[in-house]
């Protein structure tokens, strides 16, 4: 894929992002609602094996895996009263035993294994996905998209500098098994670029204190690299080089969203709990 290709889409991916982010709680849901569903119709597409004729597990794992995310969407933009928890417990109950019942009287040959992987995308792709409401309301009922902004941009700080540093200093490998080109020179890298970024994201923002920047930092640096790993352990093991074609030069959705979506939860247990 040409440098060009790569650069067109990188240029419109940024904008979009940027332009659902800060355009506000109605369009930050609608846009992390879209990724949402990609990153889970990947990862149904990549897990399940081919069937022929209508791909209704595939769709039923995306749908399900949307789920968290949706009713807090619903309930933050004010057209859900109830409390998100019990919607999201009565869902997941009628759900999952309607599931056991279409598998039931389907003759499908694999049933449980289908099952799991459903239920594995949505822990892994849909409820840190729908924790990402706890980032962007951290304070209170209002919404901040700068929050949400920074983490993302602290991601791509890290993800770059272990690959444009590691690509000229990187020499002694770091996950050889799952990830041989990633070295612990680059990812050292990544994370004083990191931090750096963390600095000028608080004095830029206002927003919470250098501190809460400095854990994001912290998180990112982290659980950002091991969720790229993860996601490395899983083409890996499918022997593929992308979850996807939908980004062209840039492979999938997922693949673009590995490392964000695996940190989501511990910036939300920070948030809620340690701040």
């Amino acid at each position: 894929m040409s440098l060009a290709t790569r650069a067109t889409t990188a240029f419109f991916f940024v904008i979009v992002m940027v332009a659902g982010i800060f355009g506000g709680a109605i369009s930050f849901s609608i846009l992390f609602l879209l990724v949402t569903i990609l990153c889970l119709w990947e990862f149904m597409g990549l897990m399940m094996p081919e069937k022929s004729g209508f791909p209704i597990r595939k769709i039923l794992g995306a749908v399900l895996g949307a789920v968290p995310f949706l009713v807090f969407a619903l309930h933050k933009n004010g057209l859900l009263s109830h409390p998100p928890y019990l919607a999201l417990i009565s869902t997941y109950l009628v759900a999952f035993s309607s599931l056991f019942l279409f598998e039931l009287f389907s003759k499908n040959e694999r049933p449980f294994q289908d099952l799991a992987v459903i239920a594995l995308g949505i822990f892994y792709i849909g409820l840190p996905l729908a924790s990402l409401f706890f980032v962007a309301y951290c304070d209170g009922n209002t919404y901040n998209g700068f929050i949400v902004f920074g983490l993302i941009l602290l991601s791509w700080a890290n993800d770059t500098g272990a690959y444009l540093l590691g690509s000229k200093i990187g020499k002694t490998p770091l996950f050889p098994r799952i990830s041989p080109k990633k070295t612990w020179e680059g990812s050292l890298s990544g994370v004083v670029v990191t931090f750096l970024a963390a600095y000028l994201l608080h004095y830029i923002s206002g927003t919470l204190t250098l501190m809460d920047w400095l854990v994001f930092a912290l998180i990112v640096a982290l659980f950002g690299s091991l969720g790229d790993l993860v996601e490395s352990m899983l083409k890996r093991s499918l022997k593929i080089k992308d979850s996807g074609n939908i980004l062209p030069g840039h492979g999938g959705f997922l693949d673009r969203f590995d490392a964000f979506l695996f940190l989501l939860p511990f910036v939300a247990f920070y948030l809620l709990v340690l701040r």
